[in-house]
């Protein structure tokens, strides 16, 4: 290639270049010597005619004051975007900045006058500041447009310089904004259109809108606004709270909270900076929760949650959460709500009948708090956990012996006030109540003593409810706490099959004797409650069975012994009464007893029949009672009366009626004597002397050598029922007087195990 081919091509590269004025590039020859090339520039910038600046220069000074004073343009705005253009490419892009700047400056220092009249009404103020400020903004929107070359060439070029908008926003912020008198004014007019809004008046939303939006846009939101607006906002809202917590009750006083945060939130949404939100909605919740906190408490929780108050507990919650440790120091309350509402149900001795029921309804409404108002919150429902377990346990054992008797009442036959599905959902909760009681031990006794009459007097409502139950414990408690109720059930199906072989060995070998139809329930004395032994006068029929029975039995059990229970006894006997009216009626084996007597007489005084029957005084006169006072009147009593006293006479009531044809008088068994209550207690107490002392010797057997606190510390562990440490201190000296264990000789403290 020649170098006039490369000069050619280098010039066509410099004319499409569009003004650039000089290029050399370096090429090499063919001879390996470097030359540069000159490339002349053919486009050259036109010399502007004589009076053209001066005539543009006034042009734009004329259009930017029409502009500013709102009167129409004479040159069209291409002919002034032109003459920007042309000045600045002839080097005076400086001077149209300076002079733009000048007259922007002049027209915003004349608007500053009519914001410094003394008289001015705060809204009149307003509304000239957004008019004014609106002008401005359009105004300078418009010279841009002119002014638009000078933006994107000479401002671009110098970052220290502001674009024309910038300066527009500049010199507003500076000479009209920034003017002591006016920045006040604004500012306080401003509040004061929040504050009249807060009181519940009407303002315009739009003027608040536009004039936040200017100090935003003039960056002056936070420095001269900001922190005004939320020092008058807690101010505002420490004089509401404390005197709306005198005037209002708690839900009114939540409710009115909730609307002034749901207020703000507005504001925030329709005229403040977003950059508020955190330290405004923080103030209110200050002044309106954090304050108040405790007050509110203290006056309300109780209250609401007593009346079950769920939407105002809900709101409660959903505020409390919303301040710093506010949903610890709720739980904290509702804990000591639970507490003090169920020490009342479990302490008085007046409410033991209804006492279960009570506890069980309390559970479900706290339940449906903890759930509905709390959003199943785990640290309310530890602490609910806590506080039931903490107030059942307050009155030691009686919990446990209601909860047993109550259990009882659902479990006996003639209950239809539950399904199936209910019982076992009842079942569940009365489960959750047993977890909480420490003295399982005397809930297992009752359970027990119970169980055994449902069982052996055919009171039992349902196999499947007793079993389900029996399950629940044994899953709760282990099977060592269920093993002997277990076997209860299991003597319970053993005896069907036993009454099975007699009837079959009656029928074989004493077919004479099938006058009474006998069944037997043979019960494995470690399993049931301890009876009494009880020596009655039976007829001699009954005595004749049970000889038969025991020859039978002992026969297929050799070294066994029957050990007859007539406490328990039940039986069924076939009545005559006048005009031909025949019964059966259920009673019980003492019953039966009196009422064969009259069999043979008319009328019987009290102590006859405690002769002919040889039943316990007490006890017979709660027969009797049952027989001749209660709802069925199979035998009248003179005189009349509730109780049964001595010399008291009784007849057989041969005018007897009922629409039934068998009638049940044996509810006399179902009930508890107080000595029956008392004897279990004594049997709870005595298992735990038992269970302490086998604790005591083993822990020494193990340890050989133990101090008296570590002892003590072993025994609270190892037992599983309430104890207190004089009743442990009584078992130890007990244990030393028996010789299991001794005191050192040089260490009176200290305990040494005996081989």
């Amino acid at each position: 290639m020649s170098e006039e081919t490369i000069e050619k091509r280098a010039n066509f590269s410099a004319l499409t270049t569009n003004g650039i004025n000089k290029l050399t590039p370096l090429v090499n020859s063919k001879h390996g010597q470097t030359k540069k090339l000159i490339i002349k520039n053919f486009k050259t910038t036109p010399k502007l005619p004589d009076n053209y600046e001066a005539q543009t220069w006034k042009n734009l000074h004329d259009a930017v004051v029409a502009i500013q004073t709102s009167k129409s343009i004479e040159q069209s705005l291409e002919e002034l975007y032109q003459g920007v253009e042309n000045l600045c490419n002839h080097n005076m892009a400086t001077r149209i900045y300076e002079d733009l700047a000048r007259i922007t400056k002049q027209h915003v220092c004349d608007n500053v006058e009519q914001f410094l009249v003394d008289s001015m009404d705060r809204q009149i103020f307003l509304k000239k500041m957004n008019d004014c400020w609106l002008s401005h903004c359009r105004q300078m929107i418009m010279i841009r447009s002119i002014y638009l070359y000078l933006d994107r060439t000479y401002v671009l070029q110098n970052p220290s310089i502001l674009s024309i908008w910038d300066l527009g926003l500049e010199m507003f912020r500076v000479h009209i904004i920034m003017n002591p008198l006016v920045q006040v004014r604004t500012v306080d007019g401003v509040l004061m259109l929040i504050e009249m809004e807060r009181n519940c008046d009407t303002v315009d939303r739009t003027l608040l809108k536009s004039i936040l939006r200017m100090l935003t846009d003039l960056q002056i939101y936070k420095d001269i606004f900001e922190q005004k607006f939320l020092d008058a906002t807690d101010q505002i809202y420490a004089a509401e709270g404390l005197r709306l917590m005198e005037e209002l009750d708690v839900p009114e006083y939540l409710a009115h909270v909730d609307k002034r945060l749901n207020e703000e939130n507005e504001r925030l949404l329709h005229y403040l900076d977003p950059g508020t939100k955190w330290q405004l909605i923080h103030t209110v919740e200050k002044e309106l929760l954090t304050e108040h906190t405790n007050h509110i408490l203290q006056k309300g929780l109780d209250i609401l949650l007593e009346e079950n108050r769920v939407k105002d507990l809900h709101l409660l919650y959903q505020l409390f959460s919303r301040v710093k440790n506010g949903l610890v120091e709720l739980c904290a309350a509702f804990n000591l709500y639970i507490k003090k509402r169920g020490r009342a149900i479990v302490i008085d001795p007046e409410k033991d009948k209804t006492m279960v029921q009570e506890l069980l309804d309390f559970k479900d409404k706290i339940d449906n708090i903890i759930n509905n108002c709390f959003q199943r919150n785990e640290k309310f429902n530890n602490s609910c956990r806590e506080a039931f377990e903490n107030f059942i346990n307050q009155r030691a054992n009686k919990p446990a012996e209601l909860i047993a008797k109550f259990v009882d009442s659902k479990l006996r036959a003639g209950n239809k006030e539950a399904t199936e599905e209910e019982l076992e959902r009842l079942l569940d909760k009365i489960m959750v109540l047993f977890r909480f009681i420490h003295g399982k031990d005397v809930f297992e006794a009752f359970y027990k003593k119970d169980l055994a009459k449902r069982l052996l007097v055919g009171k039992s409502a349902s196999v499947d409810a007793e079993k389900s139950m029996l399950s629940k414990l044994k899953q709760e408690c282990g099977g060592g706490f269920t093993s002997k109720l277990e076997g209860m059930f299991k003597d319970m199906e053993l005896s069907k099959d036993i009454n099975i072989a007699f009837r079959q060995y009656v029928e074989h070998v004493h077919k004479e004797l099938l006058t009474i139809d006998l069944t037997v329930s043979v019960l494995t004395m470690g399993y049931w409650p301890t009876y009494p032994a009880v020596e009655v006068n039976l007829p001699y029929d009954m005595v004749q069975y049970q000889n038969i029975f025991n020859e039978f039995y002992l026969s297929k059990h050799s070294g066994r012994k029957l050990q007859w229970q007539p406490t328990l006894g039940h039986c069924v006997l076939k009545a005559s009464f006048k005009g031909g009216s025949k019964k059966e009626l259920q009673v019980s084996l003492f019953q039966a007893l009196v009422l064969l007597l009259f069999n043979n007489a008319d009328e019987l005084s009290l102590e006859e029949v405690r002769s002919n029957t040889g039943i316990e005084d007490t006890e017979l006169r709660r027969t009797l009672q049952s027989l001749a006072c209660g709802k069925a009147r199979v035998l009248q009593k003179m005189p009349r009366g509730r109780d049964v006293e001595d010399g008291d006479m009784f007849q057989f009531n041969a005018d007897f009626t009922n629409k039934l044809f068998r009638i049940k008088i044996n509810q006399i068994q179902m009930k508890e004597t107080s000595e029956e209550q008392k004897a279990t207690e004594e049997r709870v107490f005595q298992d735990r002397q038992y269970q302490i002392d086998a604790a005591v010797v083993r822990i020494m057997k193990m340890r050989k050598t133990l101090s008296h606190n570590l002892l003590m510390s072993e025994l609270f562990l190892q037992l599983k029922f309430p104890v207190k440490p004089a009743d442990l201190k009584k078992r130890i000296e007990s244990l030393i007087d028996r010789d299991y264990m001794e005191r050192d000789k040089d260490n009176q403290n200290q305990y040494n195990y005996v081989a």
